[in-house]
């Protein structure tokens, strides 16, 4: 889908915590996650970006473990403090998305 790089950027942190929160993951595989769902367009580095994000405000648990490939990887689990901000997302979200759909069927 074109042009809607500006209306992901307020939702794609949201969607990270979303795929963090169904279990230990990492950058790469949240980026395949994304992609799968249609977010063809989402590179590594805007995940990477988001991870840090995540980590520098305490919403995610973090392990390194090896990997076959090169240095260690990070991986994120989601923490209370991350569940927590994940359900106000969730609401925001469906606050937002009833109004435009309302506006949309006015």
């Amino acid at each position: 889908m074109e042009y809607i790089t500006e209306m992901l950027k307020g939702v794609l942190e949201g969607c990270v915590l979303e795929i963090i929160s169904r279990g230990e993951t990492y950058g790469y595989e949240i980026t395949q996650q994304l992609r799968k769902l249609g977010f063809t367009d989402v590179v590594e580095g805007t995940v990477y970006t988001i991870t840090m994000r995540l980590e520098k405000n305490n919403l995610v648990d973090i392990e390194k473990k090896p990997s076959t490939m090169g240095p260690p990887r990070k991986f994120y689990t989601l923490n209370a403090a991350g569940q927590e901000h994940l359900e106000v997302f969730w609401r925001k979200w469906e606050f937002v998305s009833s109004k435009i759909n309302e506006l949309k069927l006015k």
